[in-house]
């Protein structure tokens, strides 16, 4: 704190000087020891009046532009404050002023104050819209003065964009596309974007936001809109009541379709039946203008809709939790465009919208553009170098590091919403004993307490006789166990008193009387986390009533805040506001940054040895600062929610955030499965979702099951001759055989800011076609996971990149890199692909993560080509490795010399073994060796850290 406020001090100085300075002589610019103050002489209208440059490295450039001729002293939430400004230089060129460092140009205009970025040889690679590239224009909201903002930035026609979060609508690539940034459930905004160009921007601003079109969505009543009889003026609207006896409610004409939130639903008619219902909107479109509509379908329950006869959407969501789909139409003007909209509420009131973008030019919508609600003034971070892996340095270098987890999360996790008893519990990680299956963590989910005192952290008696001794027992069975905590409080509680009376509690949900879905309905709120002194508090009363009792980590939920859920927008600011920090439309976004960052210190502070472990359900840009990683939200049982998590999980991780992690198997239960009967096709068709999905999920950073009724156990999803379970059991094996390599991907997101769930366009950034490629990625450096997410799909098309050779996992064959195949995918089997080169560390088949065994480390060695990999290895648990307290063995691989060397062991810590058993396993075009193989007949190599050369 004391750092944070000498450098608000110094910047404050620093501003008045500058003023100071302006107002003594007519200088354009002026200098100071962390960067450069430009006073542009004609900026546009609603543009910077000033511009400040700050290099914050040699390739991370800190940009801010205001309205008024000085800037904010507020601190930023993400970048942060400890940040060492590096040596620059100055040069005027007529009408420009060239800020350099080392490798990094910023040519700014001292006319227009428009800034260009360009590499060391004056290449220029990214330079903001002339004439338009800022615009600031004040705003107000609840007494507080701010800005609505907007940059623009030039983007080449074949530039690919990836990162601002996770969001559910299977985009990858968001060149020339619209997203949304707020916090919702299932969506996750992280305001940072990477270039297949090697250069990121992090826009550092908290308010809600938009990349791509500024505008939001509008009605669709902007288009002409006819009836099913031709009739202008809206939709014909058809109300079903009972879908069992078709019979019609009411029909009637409408001019939107927006059913989106509480609010907008009141809309619906009255005494409106959903229990069994459906509604079917009907007619044609017809635009005023040529060009690209972008349609937004917000749906839950079952929903398809049809343009010009196409199908364009055919989606399922829970009713209590929409999400969006999204298509684009090439429409011409006077055009009619037939449409219909079919929507099956799937019980009770549920959600249901259609709006629409009209047409920009194409220039604009292939733009770069970060729109945001409020703010003090244009701030953001440019970062460039010769890659993406590069790129996500500098994001960590500004944002902060991310931990190496402690390796038994890194293991399977087991959990099910929820473990309503404390024997049930037991008895299920007793029962994976038994089996013998691999765990390391089980998960107690909410409502442990008693029902009417949320917040407690109180384990209620009758059902949890003893929550200490629940915790020894998994701790003597060689797990851990996590446990929810909400930043949600019942009115009344003992810890929601405490809050209360320091004024740390958001009052409008206690003012409405609002009352939560646990019968017969509690009013309560959540606690103000943007507020110090309530982070302490929050870990205070979570330290003395849980981490006491032994609990090894944190599920952190609800972090959006999700104080009330499906509001509006405006609605849930007001549940917010005020914050201790300013107006909730202000600081709308980072609610999930702050709240981790309590736990985080928190724990740190009261144990600084052991790992942090958190999972989130929301998240910001710098949450992987905090020990964090965040799931997908409560997604739904159904493929395609399945597959639009690929995409998500990769853009998520390349928005500089490692550890990412789902419900394996969706959340949210349709109810053909929830009722589904012994040996029926719903239950085969919920055994093979699982199963597909369980495949998918060993190959993501946090290994994990979770979801609602059925009970999500392998041995409660089929019976053991089952080939769900036998496929289950096998990948769940593979995924702790493969933990050698998995932990050293783990050690190197610390170590080298590496990133371990990999879009193609990371590791084969000249091959144009994997650009849009977003259902295949990279797990590490070495494989390729194709997942399977269609039901009863057999095969599936599989592009291998960059014309280098690939390997079978489980035949060893190769296949000749730079085409398209279409691959066997037989039930119980995922494609996956090893990457000509690779050196693949195997251990052996083990039960948890800390199991010691004298068992040999398998090398697989993938030859056709040289090849590197570093195995990481330190204590597993404590904070050691911060201090230099690793190891590292390199292993390369010579094609040349078909020789493989395992380098001399670097480092050392507390416990390390003094010496390891390799075998070495070699793969070639002419033989093939699956990773299945028996390999114990192979020759033993011992390793006591010196250097070995073992040939082919």
């Amino acid at each position: 704190m004391m750092n944070q406020g000498k450098l608000k001090l110094k910047v404050i100085a620093v501003f008045l000087m500058a003023i100071m300075g302006m107002s003594c002589s007519n200088k354009q610019w002026e200098s100071y020891p962390e960067g450069i103050v430009i006073y542009p002489s004609d900026p546009s209208e609603n543009s910077a009046q000033v511009v400040r440059i700050t290099p914050l490295g040699d390739e991370i450039i800190k940009v801010s532009a205001s309205a008024t001729q000085a800037f904010s002293p507020a601190e930023s939430l993400t970048v942060l404050p400890d940040v060492k400004p590096v040596k620059f230089n100055v040069e005027e060129k007529e009408d420009q002023l060239v800020i350099s460092t080392s490798k990094t140009l910023v040519i700014v205009s001292k006319v227009t104050g428009e800034v260009e970025f360009a590499d060391e040889n004056g290449k220029t690679i990214l330079e903001e819209k002339t004439n338009g590239g800022k615009t600031i224009i004040p705003m107000e909201v609840d007494g507080e003065k701010g800005y609505t903002l907007q940059q623009v930035f030039e983007s080449s026609e074949d530039e690919a964009i990836y990162g601002l979060g996770q969001h559910q609508a299977n985009e990858i690539n968001y060149k020339g596309k619209n997203e949304e940034l707020f916090q919702y459930n299932t969506k996750v905004s992280v305001p940072f974007i990477v270039s297949n160009k090697n250069y990121g921007i992090l826009w550092d601003n908290y308010s809600f936001s938009r990349y791509g079109d500024p505008r939001p969505y509008g009605q669709i009543d902007q288009l002409k809109l006819y009836d099913k009889e031709g009739n202008e003026g809206g939709l014909t609207a058809t109300y079903i009541d009972d879908t069992k006896k078709n019979h019609v409610f009411v029909v009637r004409k409408e001019s939107t379709i927006d059913y989106e939130n509480l609010e907008t639903i009141e809309n619906f008619l009255a005494d409106f039946s959903f229990d069994h219902a459906q509604i079917n909107w009907e007619g044609d479109i017809e635009a005023n203008e040529d060009g690209m509509f972008h349609f937004l379908l917000y749906y839950a329950g079952y929903t398809k809709i049809w343009i010009d006869g196409e199908l364009m959407v055919d989606k399922w969501r829970t009713a209590w939790n929409p999400s969006v789909a999204k298509f684009p139409i090439d429409m011409k003007k006077g055009k009619k465009y037939s449409v219909k909209l079919e929507w099956i509420p799937d019980g009770g009131v549920s959600y249901i919208g259609l709006k629409v973008l009209s047409p920009r030019s194409e220039e604009d919508q292939n733009r770069i553009s970060f729109f945001s609600e409020m703010g003090d003034q244009i701030e953001y971070v440019f970062m460039k170098g010769n890659s993406m892996d590069d790129v996500i340095s500098r994001y960590r270098t500004v944002t902060g590091k991310a931990q190496v987890m402690p390796k038994w999360a890194m293991g399977f996790w087991q959990s099910r919403e929820r473990y309503k008893t404390q024997e049930e519990l037991e008895s299920t990680l007793a029962e994976f004993r038994k089996r013998h299956i691999p765990i390391d963590n089980i998960v107690q989910d909410w409502s442990y307490w008693k029902v009417d005192d949320w917040g407690s952290h109180d384990f209620d008696e009758e059902r949890f006789p003893d929550a200490k001794r629940m915790v020894d027992y998994v701790h003597d069975n060689n797990a851990r166990i996590l446990i929810s905590v909400w930043p949600k409080f019942y009115m009344g509680t003992d810890h929601y008193n405490e809050f209360n009376e320091k004024g740390w509690m958001y009052q409008q949900a206690i003012k409405d009387s609002i009352r939560d879905w646990i019968y017969p309905g509690y009013i309560g709120s959540f606690y103000d986390a943007y507020n110090e002194g309530a982070r302490e508090l929050f870990w205070k009363q979570i330290d003395e009533k849980l981490y006491s009792k032994g609990f090894d980590a944190w599920w952190l939920d609800a972090t959006e805040p999700d104080i009330l859920s499906n509001a509006s927008v405006e609605y849930r600011k007001q549940l917010m506001n005020p914050t201790a920090l300013g107006s909730s439309t202000k600081y709308f976004n980072a609610f999930a940054l702050m709240n981790a960052k309590g736990i985080y210190e928190g724990q740190r502070a009261k144990n600084p040895t052991d790992r942090v472990f958190i999972l989130t359900r929301s998240g910001f840009a710098g949450m992987q600062r905090y020990g964090t990683t965040t799931w997908s939200g409560d997604t739904g049982t159904c493929w395609e929610d399945m597959e639009a998590q690929i995409s998500a999980g990769i853009n998520f991780s390349m928005s500089g955030l490692p550890y990412w992690t789902m419900d394996i198997g969706g959340f949210s239960v349709q109810k053909k499965f929830e009722n589904a009967r012994k040996g029926s096709a719903e239950e085969e068709e919920w055994r093979e979702l699982n199963t597909r999905w369980y495949q998918f999920g060993a190959f993501v950073p946090l290994f994990r099951v979770h979801g609602q009724y059925p009970f999500r156990e392998i041995y409660n999803i089929a019976p053991e001759n089952h080939p769900a379970y036998k496929s289950m059991l096998y990948y769940n094996k593979l995924r702790y055989r493969l933990m050698p390599y998995i932990y050293s991907l783990t050690g190197a997101i610390y170590h080298e800011d590496y990133t371990m769930m990999r879009g193609l366009a990371m590791d084969f950034s000249t091959d144009k076609r994997v650009l849009n490629i977003g259902d295949q990625y990279m797990f590490g450096s070495s494989m390729m996971v194709c997942p399977i997410y269609n039901y009863k799909e057999r095969n599936r098309d599989v592009y291998f990149p960059n014309n280098e050779g690939w390997y079978d996992l489980y035949t060893g064959k190769y296949i000749s890199g730079g085409q398209k195949l279409n691959v066997e995918a037989p039930y119980e089997r995922m494609p996956l692909f090893v990457r000509e080169g690779s050196i693949l560390p195997v251990g052996p088949v083990i039960e948890y993560t800390g199991q010691e065994t004298d068992e040999p480390v398998d090398l697989f060695v993938y030859t056709g080509k040289d090849g590197s990999f570093k195995i990481y290895e330190d204590e597993g648990t404590n904070y050691d490795y911060e201090q230099g307290e690793f190891s590292t063995i390199k292993l390369s691989w010579n094609e040349a010399a078909g020789e493989l060397t395992i380098g001399k062991r670097e480092g050392a810590y507390d416990g390390m073994a003094k010496e390891q058993a390799f075998r070495v396993v070699f793969i070639s075009k002419t033989s093939p060796v699956s990773i299945d193989k028996n390999t114990k007949d192979l020759k033993v190599v011992k390793y006591i850290g010196e250097e070995l050369k073992i040939s082919l």
